[in-house]
C-alpha cells in the first residue's frame, strides 16, 4: 500500500487576528494580494487571478535590486472561504511547464472571535526543490508575508 501524503512539504500555520472574509479577500483580489504577498522590500505587481480550476494564476515578484520573477500557473481548486490550490506545473490551457517547482495549498477556517485559522503549504516535486525553497527564505519570508497579510486584512 502506498501513501498519498506529500513528502516534500513546507508549512506555515497560524491563527490570524482578522476575520476569515477579509483574509480571503486579501488572497483573491489582485489589488490586495499585491499589497502583502512578498516580504518587504520585495513587492508584487501585475497580479491576475481567474479563480476557477484551470484558471490563470499570475504575478510578478520584484526585488529591491531590480530583480523580477514572473510566476505563472493555474488554479487547481478554489473552494470559497476554505481552500485555494495553485501549481506552476501547468500553464494556462493545461500546458505542462518546463520546470515545475511546487503546488501551493492554502487553507482557511473561521477560528471564532473574528480570527482566521490559516495554513499555507508548499508541496514540492523533490527534496532538492524543497531545500531550494528553504534556502530562498521560505520560513522567514512566509512569516513576514503572513504578518503583512494579517495587518492588511485587519485594517480592511
Amino acid at each position: 500500500m502506498t501513501s498519498h501524503e506529500p513528502k516534500f512539504v513546507l508549512t506555515h500555520e497560524r491563527v490570524m487576528d482578522a476575520p476569515l472574509e477579509k483574509v480571503w479577500r486579501c488572497w483573491t483580489e489582485p489589488a490586495l494580494l499585491e499589497k502583502w504577498f512578498c516580504p518587504k522590500p520585495w513587492y508584487v505587481t501585475d497580479a491576475r487571478m481567474d479563480l476557477r480550476p484551470g484558471g490563470e494564476s499570475y504575478s510578478v515578484m520584484n526585488g529591491p535590486e531590480g530583480e523580477r520573477f514572473e510566476n505563472l500557473g493555474v488554479f487547481l481548486d478554489v473552494t470559497p472561504m476554505k481552500r485555494i490550490v495553485t501549481t506552476d506545473a501547468f500553464l494556462p490551457g493545461w500546458v505542462p511547464s518546463e520546470r515545475p517547482f511546487l503546488t501551493c495549498e492554502t487553507l482557511f477556517a473561521d477560528a471564532g472571535e473574528g480570527r482566521t485559522h490559516y495554513i499555507w503549504r508548499a508541496l514540492h516535486w523533490s527534496e532538492e526543490a524543497m531545500k531550494e525553497h528553504e534556502v530562498m527564505g521560505f520560513h522567514e519570508g512566509w512569516r513576514m508575508a503572513a504578518d503583512q497579510l494579517e495587518a492588511l486584512a485587519k485594517g480592511l
